[in-house]
């Protein structure tokens, strides 16, 4: 009886939680779609200090620090989605893209790899993997990824392709 007691107390605290962190991203969500970042940064914070495994704080948290240009802290919290969610896609491409500004390339690269690895169909990664693969000076990579972008249906493929000289 004990056990069964303790065992729904902790199912009670931890259905009270959840629902805690949960009110904490729903009001970050509001602060962030009326710009006001630091707010949403600190309830995406305090969502996550409640539930640590509340894997779209960190994703949307991630996606305020990027646009702080925080770069370090949002690839952090991308991270912190890849490993509650190894398939994510978005978190790959989205720390890749930190990376990228970060002129780290071998670690983007390794992102946009494992991004079309998951979805071979998807533009932003090819897209964004040309970028890596130009900073690493594999100028005729970078052009087929352009390519293959804008054939998957990137329109801003088009114009990196002729601004970059690619055939």
């Amino acid at each position: 009886m004990k056990k069964l007691i303790l065992l729904l107390f902790v199912f009670q605290s931890v259905l009270i939680n959840a629902q805690d962190a949960e009110s904490h991203f729903k009001k970050a969500e509001l602060l962030y779609s009326n710009d006001e970042i630091v707010d949403a940064l600190k309830e995406y914070t305090k969502a996550i200090e409640i539930d640590p495994t509340h894997m779209n704080s960190y994703l949307r948290r991630g996606f305020a620090y990027n646009m702080m240009e925080n770069y370090e802290e949002s690839a952090k919290d991308f991270s912190k989605v890849i490993e509650i969610n190894p398939k994510h896609i978005w978190a790959y491409i989205s720390r890749g893209s930190c990376y990228n500004k970060l002129k780290k390339y071998k670690e983007a690269l390794d992102d946009f790899n494992k991004a079309i690895s998951i979805d071979p169909e998807n533009q932003e990664a090819y897209n964004n993997r040309g970028w890596a693969k130009k900073f690493l000076d594999d100028t005729d990579g970078a052009c087929e990824d352009w390519n293959k972008s804008k054939k998957l249906g990137n329109g801003e493929a088009k114009i990196i392709l002729k601004n970059n000289h690619c055939k």
